[in-house]
């Protein structure tokens, strides 16, 4: 990472930026206007140092790469966004010099990090693995015409400004939550959302797998769970669930996009479905009707029974072998139908399988009121106002070498209605407009927690009032990139009056993307 003396500089491009952007209502410069400026993409980058001739994409322009397979998968990448808009060829090649060329080589970038250089001759990103040349070239997308996104023929100049950007990210976990039980969404779906979430350098996709109204994930052992349990959503529609097959598809598509999959079966609450699928999970060996509806706390597998441990070690078991990132995520959270015992005994049963097949575990926050495990991380999603014994509690937790994500619902909740004429979303944690999405420091967030203990920032969306992509458009953009940005970008460029002409710069993109978003009148967008 860059010594800090450059971090103020930034500070001062973007609030030069933001006094430039106004007088243009934030607008990405149109076809003909020149290049956009180099310090206004989002999230911030860490360090930008602007000044010399822009660089033009034309028919002539290659890209060179490494001859590395991971150079040139991220080359190949960065082709198939940029030949449909220009019309260019853009070889992916190994030889010559000038144009785009993506390096990867030994540095001080960090694992992620990159550096970027603009000039008349071309672009050059830097990076020591392929997930910072990855994030390079979502920097570059930012920097071409808004245009640059459509599936047709558009007219240039394709202009890159000049200068330097280097950058590494804040926190290593930058993550989005996507609630695929309440409403489920099918393999397409997810990946559109990944690659909405890749454009913000988002690197881990959490998907909420199970809950009271579907199980979304096939178990060969226990089948019912899927076919059953999957068979329904709120509402009553006919609900669905993922193959093992389309699960290592998403993780494969998430991967080629540098995001890492964390799945997660909420337990021991929130298990209706699993509860309804099998009768023997059950206490009294009834099963319950599936459910429909939104209610949360009724439901509790049965903490005594054996049975309940043999199926968590079979859930687990299959998941882990199909997942090939670092975590899964047991939830814990709302487990208002099992008593405080109980629910600190089934956490202290159920996290050591987690490590017996080879994961780190997450939980909820409630996790801390158990005995969480060494190297677990637990998910904050309380509000600003929750009760001082419950922050404590997690605080605690923290200062004891438990990591912390930080997810709080007034905050980055992405199902929270904006205002309360939102037609879609909830209300239960505030309303949340983008500049309260946005305008909160993960440092200083949580009192008494050590910001060492802080791992990063995940944007949940729960979904159970979405059932299109228009309807996840609507509620994740505009606040998902501010989340994004919190995870990413040094404190010290954290500006709600910079940011909001940087996110406005957004908007025709998502235009171009067919992203249909929220025109939050906190927001200078561009005037038509």
């Amino acid at each position: 990472m860059r010594s800090h003396h450059r971090t103020p500089r930034l500070l001062g491009t973007l609030l030069l930026v933001a006094a430039a952007g106004l007088s243009v209502v934030g607008a990405a410069p149109a076809a003909g206007r020149g290049a956009t400026p180099l310090g206004r993409v989002v999230p911030a980058p860490a360090s930008v140092d602007a000044g010399g001739s822009p660089y033009e994409i034309t028919r002539g322009t290659h890209i060179r790469v490494d001859d590395s397979r991971e150079a040139r998968r991220v080359g190949e990448y960065l082709a198939d966004i940029l030949r449909p808009s220009t019309g260019y060829r853009l070889p992916v090649t190994t030889r010559g010099s000038g144009g785009i060329q993506l390096r990867l080589e030994s540095g001080p970038f960090g694992a992620e990090g990159y550096r970027f250089d603009s000039g008349a001759k071309g672009v050059t990103i830097t990076a020591r693995g392929p997930s910072g040349l990855f994030h390079g070239v979502q920097t570059l997308r930012q920097l071409l015409p808004a245009a640059v996104e459509k599936k047709t023929a558009q007219t240039g100049p394709w202009l890159v400004a000049g200068g330097t950007i280097e950058d590494s990210p804040r926190y290593a976990y930058r993550g989005a939550m996507l609630d695929v039980s309440r409403h489920f969404f099918s393999v397409a779906q997810v990946k559109r959302y990944i690659d909405a979430l890749a454009l913000y350098k988002v690197n881990t996709l959490h998907l909420h797998l199970s809950d009271d109204q579907g199980w979304r994930i096939a178990i060969d052992s226990w089948p019912r769970l899927a076919t059953y349990g999957g068979s329904t959503q709120v509402g009553g529609g006919k609900g669905g669930y993922y193959t093992k097959t389309d699960y290592k598809e998403i993780v494969r598509y998430a991967a080629s996009r540098y995001l890492e999959v964390v799945p997660e079966i909420d337990m021991p609450g929130h298990t209706n479905a699993a509860l309804a699928s099998y009768a023997d999970l059950n206490c009294d060996g009834v099963a319950p009707p599936l459910y429909t509806g939104t209610k949360v706390g009724f439901s509790s597998l049965c903490v005594p029974k054996q049975v309940t441990y043999d199926f968590v070690d079979d859930v687990i078991r299959e998941l882990a072998a199909i997942t090939p990132g670092r975590y899964l995520h047991i939830g814990g959270d709302e487990a208002h139908s099992t008593t405080h015992d109980d629910y600190v005994a089934f956490m202290d049963r159920v996290q050591p399988v987690v490590a017996k097949y080879g994961k780190t575990v997450i939980g909820w926050h409630q996790l801390t009121g158990a005995h969480p495990v060494e190297g677990a991380l637990a998910q904050y999603w309380g509000l600003d106002n929750t009760g001082a014994a419950e922050k404590e509690q997690v605080a605690n937790a923290a200062q004891n070498g438990t990591g912390l994500i930080l997810s709080p619902a007034d905050r980055v909740y992405l199902d929270m209605k904006y205002t309360k004429d939102t037609p879609l979303g909830l209300a239960w944690a505030g309303l949340v407009e983008v500049k309260r999405a946005y305008d909160w420091d993960p440092a200083t967030y949580l009192p008494g927690a050590p910001a060492s203990a802080i791992r990063g920032v995940e944007a949940p969306l729960w979904s159970e009032t979405l059932v299109t992509d228009a309807d996840i458009d609507y509620m994740a953009f505009p606040r998902l990139p501010g989340a994004a940005e919190l995870g990413w970008s040094p404190a010290a460029t954290h500006d709600w009056d910079a940011y909001k002409v940087r996110l406005a710069a957004q908007g025709p993109r998502w235009e171009a993307l067919g992203i249909g978003y929220y025109r939050s009148p906190q927001v200078p967008w561009p005037t038509q």
